[in-house]
């Protein structure tokens, strides 16, 4: 019954005044932002700012009756380019041959939450109101998405009052630090945009390729800790192309960010004790008897290293080759 009450209160609300925005929850107002960006016909203009970098990027996306197509160009240096058309996603970066996968969402700099399931992230995150704000040149609601558990980043999200579109995000960290900024500079919603990016679907791009789901069904360690939420995907098994070194991995998601835990056999360039947070990504490193464990992902550095230790092998295992 609350879904269905938030979901009548998001379609109703997509042309609401500003007043009106003031009055809906965080979570309502999230909803809002979730259907707006799916199904209105725009442009947005902005950068992404790191500690040591600031990347200018262009995504349009339009809806024509039940297909959604997007495009993502970034502005600087070599041409690298995302394009989704409806459930396939084609990626153009230099050095590499051009591929296309089947998937619903890009891998790629997009602004967060954009096709993120409020619903289910609300089991695992508070969304405060956090008052008003401006942001490229329009009033926008301010917004908080906090773990509840403390053990994951923070986002602060500003959702315009008018068209509900995300304009800017700020990546937290526990004590306060933004480790990351999408910032809007400027934005247009045109609905002329569908027929300009309906002609993607005339575009040659690569065929979509088969990708091999994982390769292994058990494996010998397991982890035995991880914050609430975080889901386990599939398990793979693969040698190292430098050092023929085989490692096992795991990646898992909770919705919002992700991290994949590396298991492998220790060898002479085995890290002992490595802990190194770059922005978002923290990389930590450790060995445990015969085998070296390695976390990485979006997430602090103090849930990366409890992940780590809670990995357990079995003793009579083996592992194949």
């Amino acid at each position: 019954m609350k879904k269905i009450l938030i979901s009548v209160l998001t379609l109703f609300s997509l042309n609401a005044t500003p007043a009106f925005a003031e009055t809906l929850s965080a979570e309502a107002l999230l909803h809002q932002m979730n259907e707006a960006s799916q199904h209105l016909n725009y442009e947005l203009s902005y950068i992404l700012i790191k500690k040591n970098s600031i990347e200018p990027l262009l995504y349009r996306h339009a809806r024509q009756e039940s297909q959604q197509f997007a495009h993502l160009v970034y502005l600087s240096g070599p041409v690298r380019e995302v394009i989704r058309r409806g459930n396939e996603v084609s990626y153009v970066e230099p050095g590499v041959e051009p591929f296309t996968i089947e998937s619903g969402n890009m891998v790629a700099p997009t602004i967060p939450m954009l096709n993120s399931d409020v619903a289910q992230l609300s089991q695992y995150y508070d969304f405060v109101k956090m008052g008003r704000a401006r942001e490229a040149g329009s009033a926008c609601q301010v917004l908080r998405v906090v773990p509840k558990d403390g053990l994951r980043y923070s986002y602060v999200l500003w959702v315009d009052e008018k068209s509900s579109l995300p304009l800017r995000a700020d990546l937290v960290d526990r004590d306060g630090e933004v480790l990351e900024q999408y910032r809007t500079i400027s934005y247009t919603i045109n609905d002329q945009l569908a027929t300009l990016m309906s002609g993607l679907n005339n575009v040659q791009l690569p065929e979509v390729l088969s990708l091999p789901k994982g390769n292994i069904q058990q494996t010998f360690w397991t982890v035995g800790w991880k914050p609430e939420g975080f889901q386990p995907l599939e398990l793979n098994r693969y040698r190292m192309v430098m050092t023929e070194r085989l490692v096992e991995s795991q990646m898992f998601s909770d919705g919002l960010f992700n991290f994949s835990v590396y298991v492998a056999n220790r060898d002479d360039h085995s890290l002992k004790g490595q802990l190194v947070r770059q922005g978002r990504r923290t990389v930590h490193s450790f060995v445990n008897g015969e085998n070296e464990i390695s976390v990485v992902g979006d997430i602090p550095p103090a849930t990366a290293q409890r992940i780590a230790q809670s990995v357990s092998f079995e003793s009579t295992s083996t592992r194949k080759p």
